[in-house]
């Protein structure tokens, strides 16, 4: 692994590929991250941890301190962050544990307000200090002492919300990828996070599932984990339609921009058709043509967009354009959802998120925790649209069928694409 002055504190040594997902030769027991008993949780708990820094090994300790836009953060604050997350959730309440520093908690809060004042999200790249060998320390005191907790603690302290942290890690497993990615495109050099060999997708044809509708229940059963915002299971209604067989491809839309898809106001909403004009939309992000060539920058590298390949790090905005181009339209989560239950369309999972038509609203009944862990979720609920599925950077296990991704409708740097669907 390259890392610059990097070390790998924990001794692990496992090479990652971009063929297929991100993380698959490190934990390929998928069991570990759903929660379940036959699991030790300790050693759940350092296999999650543990993937993080292999994923920021990957980088300069350069890389891992800039800050590319304010919606992105360091790959050290993430390291940070998590590792905040596991001392002020759980181990804050264990009489014996000391907090490292004070001073973290205000540098590496994220947004929960009931936990106090913290660092203005746009400015985290400048928080230079402590350095990235302090956070490395940081990670290793929490991760020694949760791991004492687990095995030799108070099960009532660790055992409720060590679920939802490591889920919460897996979280920033992924937008470390996303960030990196997104400053790497700001860098006129183009790195490349990891040049391995990426197979060519291979074809697949574009068929459809019709569905005949009616009543049916969406949302999780409470079995296993899952966030708050995936539940209550609750009824829905559904007209008859049509999806989908795999997500929309690189090579419709190359077809998408010659027929000026990027030129025609009339497949846009009113507020994607003002992104195009402000932010001058042409392309997918980091698309760019070369020589009358499309090549795009991605993990391994900027290089020959493949037409094969679901198309990637599009708004929901232009998706949904790309859906009227098309004379078809977006799925909702809740036909997305009772589609993927059938298990016959490909490519549900580990390529792209998949925009839908539904905004990230509460679903019936939704009640956030009463804790400072309620803001979780629930305050988000507004202004955003909701992707399904997971992507090549989502952690092996990580995602369900009922995963409710969320995101602004004019996010581009998500691993983000599309499947469109019709009505009967």
């Amino acid at each position: 692994m390259t890392g610059g002055n990097l070390s790998n504190p924990d001794g692990v040594d496992a090479p990652m590929t971009l063929d297929g997902r991100f993380g698959d030769h490190v934990m390929a027991d998928r069991s570990d991250i759903r929660g379940e008993t036959s699991v030790d949780p300790a050693a759940r708990f350092g296999t999650v941890r543990t993937r993080s820094l292999i994923f920021a090994a990957r980088i300069t300790a350069e890389d891992q301190q800039v800050q590319s836009m304010p919606d992105a953060s360091p790959t050290k604050w993430h390291l940070a962050h998590t590792t905040w997350f596991f001392e002020t959730f759980i181990l804050k309440n264990d009489p014996a544990y000391r907090v490292f520093d004070e001073a973290y908690d205000y540098l590496f809060n994220s947004y929960y307000e009931a936990v106090g004042p913290r660092h203005p999200r746009a400015e985290r790249g400048l928080i230079t200090r402590p350095s990235l060998a302090d956070v490395h320390t940081w990670r290793a005191h929490v991760d020694a002492a949760m791991i004492d907790l687990i095995r030799h603690g108070d099960e009532a302290i660790w055992r409720p919300l060590l679920d939802l942290g490591l889920n919460h890690e897996e979280q920033h497993q992924e937008l470390i990828l996303m960030d990196i990615l997104h400053a790497f495109s700001r860098n006129p050099l183009e790195p490349a996070y990891d040049r391995l060999r990426i197979e060519h997708a291979s074809p697949l044809a574009l068929g459809w599932k019709d569905l005949p509708g009616g009543l049916a229940e969406i949302g999780h059963d409470g079995h296993g984990f899952a966030f708050d915002n995936e539940g209550p299971r609750h009824k829905v209604w559904l007209e008859p339609f049509r999806i989908a067989s795999r997500p929309v491809t690189n090579g419709e839309w190359l077809e998408f921009i010659a027929d000026g898809g990027y030129r025609e106001p009339r497949l846009w909403l009113s507020d994607g058709w003002a992104a195009v004009q402000r932010e001058a939309w042409n392309a997918p992000l980091y698309w760019r043509e070369d020589g009358g060539a499309w090549t795009a920058l991605g993990l391994s590298g900027r290089r020959p967009v493949d037409a094969n390949a679901p198309v990637c790090h599009v708004s929901h905005y232009e998706a949904d354009a790309f859906a009227r181009w098309s004379g078809k339209r977006l799925p909702t989560e809740a036909e997305w959802e009772i589609a993927a239950g059938f298990g016959d369309l490909d490519q549900l999972e580990g390529q792209v998120w998949q925009w839908t038509a539904s905004p990230y609203v509460a679903y019936p009944r939704f009640r956030p925790a009463g804790d400072a862990t309620g803001e979780y979720n629930g305050k988000f609920m507004s202004g955003q649209m909701v992707l399904r599925g997971s992507s090549l950077a989502t952690p092996p296990g990580h995602a369900r069928i009922t995963y409710r991704n969320f995101f602004p409708p004019a996010a581009r740097w998500a691993f983000s694409g599309l499947r469109l669907a019709d009505d009967v």
